[in-house]
């Protein structure tokens, strides 16, 4: 399987799956005007990945900003993995917040809370 990647645009965010490694991110501004489609691929690679034994994903999630639509599509991304947990033996999820985003750090927290995963909550410092 190839490496799955999306570059950033002003209103999507940059994300990178490298099934070699199991490394995931999503960086930057998640504001389509269709997130379920946005997302789909991304969902569809993961399928795809979890068809051959892996051992391992590691997820990170650093969003400047995203929008309400956006948010459900990473609950549903985090939900697939945890129903991966008995395919998958070793999956984590670092969540980046800014300093002073209170509303990304409560996203995280809630997250956090939700999903069954080792969840890491990461404040980033200017």
């Amino acid at each position: 399987m190839n490496i799955f990647s999306i570059k950033a645009t002003p209103s999507t965010p940059y994300i990178y799956f490298d099934p070699g490694t199991g490394k995931l991110e999503i960086k930057g501004r998640s504001i389509p005007e269709n997130s379920v489609s946005f997302y789909k691929p991304l969902f569809d690679a993961l399928d795809e990945y979890v068809k051959v034994p892996v051992t391992a994903i590691k997820v990170i999630i650093q969003l400047e900003y995203y929008n309400s639509s956006s948010s459900v599509c990473i609950l549903n991304l985090l939900k697939k993995l945890e129903t991966l947990k008995n395919k998958i033996t070793d999956i984590s999820v670092e969540w980046y917040y800014e300093e002073e985003d209170e509303d990304t750090l409560a996203a995280g927290n809630n997250f956090q809370n939700i999903i069954h995963l080792p969840f890491k909550l990461i404040k980033v410092i200017d």
